[in-house]
């Protein structure tokens, strides 16, 4: 996953979930309906990735300029977390059906604004609004599926907006795919997000506010018929109770811990398990972004550009599969996570995707080493000013190749019949590109002819199956067993905030490193990052699956060390004297 985890969930709770809704099918429509908020995170995540392409076609702009790309791209994942903050405190305050249908409203505006936008700053300004929509979907959609759950299927439910997140970013890149010859592509890209909120906010009208949430406004009559629909009649009134005492607990815990972020951010730092636990929980968030999958999510079509596919389609259809690897991917891992351990599928996952990382970078390396040449000759005469103004004024270009040519803002018209012999380099404007096409040659103004292309898109594969089997589920799982209960909630979100904050240094910043340091040592630096990732993993994560709370808080207590640096315990005689 990127910002988001599925769940594990064993066979017994699947079969128990079949049974349950086979009887009761009002919960499958409570926990779908809200699950169309992780379908909306999802795809509006990823369609950026295509929608890139052509935007850079009908903007000059956003073709010539590298930051603004980024903008459009890392702006909605900024404004998500300020939606995760807003989506918080409406939760608390004003009720969870509330903020999914304030979602909707933001997520139908910010899809209809640009789908309409006649300048990329409108663009932007709807991605910021898709954002905040992301940002209190992710913080309400998994909430309100929990308070609207049986206990004994809350976790399979729960898994389904995980799975729904997935299938949200596959499903982007198939639409993207489906709009790539028709007028107003990206467009229609973005314009398409809008129909999913209008179903969702009208089912969500027809539904009722949160159980738990009523019952702590004091609205327990309400509660209990709803609860009535959830449970069979002779447990609601169990229900009730437990529902009672987890709402006093969870006012206890606040007066002992404090009611705001900076009150219980001091609190745990004065708690030595807390604080260690918390170092723990950001790491594995923060490593999670680091090793650079939101690159590939965001900027999927443009990376097989890169690898020299200059096609859109073709772009977008590899990309496709990618995409669809992470879903295998997080599957299997649901089926590994349990039986494995979560910090040993992070471990393993982690040494994967270094080696991959690296094998990733040596192709880029090679393709851009081995880059078709420049053919003199037709760069010059290939038409009035279309040369390349940089190959003119350069005072050797001997050594050009179509690298060299890109590098200078420029574009490369492949030579015809085989594309791996020299071309021309040309000015990198749209009419010179079509006027290449038009001799059937093909236009590369991002990447170069590679004959290592197929190779870098399995190495891509990999990389995101091997990512999903561990550090895509596994830093959320930590997450959710690593806190004592009451700093459960506050240490899971400063966690995925430390996640969203790391998505968005990565996500800004992609394209420019791509230009200063080349793909190959960009792919290098992520692989970097993966190391010292697995080595932050390795000394402050210990395993989580299985432990008791109370075990993980003495580990904690102790300070988790690892193999060979782990204490041995003196052995004791029978009065607890150390022999």
């Amino acid at each position: 996953m990127v910002e988001g985890g599925i769940a594990p969930v064993n066979k017994t709770e699947f079969t128990e979930l079949f049974r349950t809704i086979w009887k009761t099918p009002y919960i499958l429509r409570l926990a779908m309906t809200a699950g169309i908020g992780g379908l909306l995170f999802g795809y509006d995540t990823a369609v950026i990735s295509g929608a890139l392409l052509y935007l850079r076609d009908d903007f000059k702009s956003v073709d010539k300029h590298t930051w603004l790309q980024e903008l459009i791209v890392s702006t909605s994942i900024a404004a998500a977390i300020i939606g995760a903050a807003i989506g918080a405190w409406m939760n608390d305050s004003l009720g969870r059906k509330k903020a999914i249908l304030t979602a909707d409203v933001l997520f139908f505006v910010g899809s209809l604004v640009m789908a309409v936008a006649p300048f990329p700053s409108i663009v932007v300004i709807g991605r910021i609004l898709v954002g905040l929509g992301v940002g209190m979907t992710s913080m309400t959609s998994p909430l309100y599926i929990s308070e609207t759950s049986p206990a004994r299927i809350r976790g399979a439910l729960i898994s389904m907006n995980g799975f729904l997140l997935t299938f949200g970013q596959f499903l982007s890149y198939l639409i993207n795919l489906g709009f790539t010859k028709v007028p107003g592509t990206w467009r229609w890209m973005l314009g398409v997000a809008g129909i999913p909120p209008i179903v969702q906010f009208v089912l969500m009208l027809l539904l009722p506010e949160s159980p738990r949430w009523l019952y702590k406004q004091g609205k327990v009559k309400q509660a209990t018929e709803i609860l009535g629909k959830i449970y069979p009649i002779d447990e609601v009134g169990k229900e009730l109770e437990q529902l009672k005492a987890s709402i006093e607990a969870a006012e206890a815990d606040e007066a002992s811990i404090g009611n705001n972020f900076f009150t219980k951010f001091r609190s745990a730092m004065k708690n030595i398990e807390v604080r260690r636990a918390l170092y723990a929980g950001v790491a594995v968030q923060v490593v999670q972004q680091f090793v650079g999958i939101n690159s590939v999510m965001y900027y999927g079509a443009s990376i097989m550009q890169l690898a020299g596919f200059a096609s859109k389609a073709v772009a977008l259809a590899l990309s496709l599969v990618t995409t669809g690897l992470n879903a295998v991917g997080s599957i299997i891992s649901m089926l590994f996570m349990d039986r494995q351990g979560r910090r040993r599928m992070m471990i393993v996952s982690l040494v994967f995707i270094i080696i991959g990382l690296v094998v990733l970078s040596a192709v880029f390396y090679q393709s851009s080493q081995h880059a078709p040449g420049i053919n003199n000759y037709d760069s010059s005469h290939f038409g009035i000013n279309s040369t390349c103004t940089a190959y003119i004024s350069a005072p050797d270009t001997s050594r050009w190749n179509c690298m060299t040519c890109l590098k200078q803002k420029c574009g490369f018209c492949a030579s015809e019949g085989d594309k791996f012999q020299p071309g021309s380099c040309l000015a990198n404007e749209k009419a010179i590109g079509n006027m290449c096409t038009q001799q059937h040659r093909v236009w590369y103004d991002e990447g170069c002819p590679s004959k290592l292309g197929m190779f870098a898109v399995l190495l891509l594969g990999f990389y995101i199956i091997v990512y999903s089997l561990g550090m895509g589920t596994g830093p959320w799982i930590v997450n959710a067993e690593i806190y004592p209960l009451k700093y459960r909630g506050f240490g899971g979100g400063v966690a995925a905030m430390s996640n969203w904050t790391a998505n968005l240094i990565v996500s800004m910043n992609f394209l420019s490193l791509t230009e200063a340091l080349g793909t190959w040592g960009t792919f290098l630096l992520f692989a970097g990052f993966s190391f010292l990732g697995l080595i932050a993993i390795y000394f402050l994560v210990p395993e989580t699956k299985g432990v008791p709370l109370e075990e993980i808080e003495k580990v904690l207590r102790k300070g988790f060390r690892p193999w060979p640096f782990e204490r041995k315990e003196k052995a004791q005689n029978i009065d607890g004297v150390s022999a």
